[in-house]
C-alpha cells in the first residue's frame, strides 16, 4: 500500500489525482488486476469522471451545493454536516482494472480526490 499526500486548496476541491495513481502502479510492477483508492477521511471522497472540461467538475460542485447546502440547520456541532454528507454520497473508494500496467479508464475519464471541507492535507491509500 502506497499513502498519496495532497493538499487541496478551497473548502470544495476536485483534485486530479490519476498520475500520482498511475506512478504507483508503474512503481509497483502492477501488470494485470485491480487496484483500490481509498480516502481515509469522512469529509473527503473519490470518484472517477470527466477530465476535458473543468466545467464537469465545476458542475459536479454546484449540483452539490444545491442538494446539500452548507448551511441547513444540521445537529453536528463541528458545523461541516454538508462536507460529510457530500462525502458519504461520492464514496471512499474506487477501484480500477489493470491490464498490461496500465490503468484501464475511459478516454475521458480521471479520477478524482473530492474536498468537502478544506483546505486540508488529505491521503489517498492506494493498493
Amino acid at each position: 500500500m502506497r499513502s498519496i499526500s495532497i493538499q487541496t486548496c478551497g473548502r470544495d476541491d476536485f483534485i486530479d489525482i490519476t498520475d500520482k495513481v498511475r506512478e504507483f502502479v508503474v512503481s509497483q510492477g502492477v501488470k494485470d488486476g485491480v487496484i483500490t483508492v481509498f480516502v481515509p477521511h469522512t469529509t473527503a471522497g473519490v470518484t472517477i469522471n470527466e477530465n476535458a472540461d473543468p466545467d464537469v467538475t465545476s458542475d459536479i460542485k454546484m449540483a452539490l451545493d444545491k442538494i446539500v447546502p452548507w448551511r441547513a440547520g444540521y445537529s453536528h456541532g463541528e458545523g461541516n454536516s454538508a462536507a460529510h454528507v457530500k462525502a458519504s454520497m461520492m464514496g471512499s473508494s474506487v477501484t480500477v482494472i489493470v491490464v498490461s500496467g496500465r490503468l484501464q479508464l475511459g478516454t475521458w475519464q480521471a479520477i478524482y480526490l473530492c474536498e468537502f471541507d478544506g483546505p486540508r492535507t488529505r491521503n489517498v491509500w492506494v493498493q
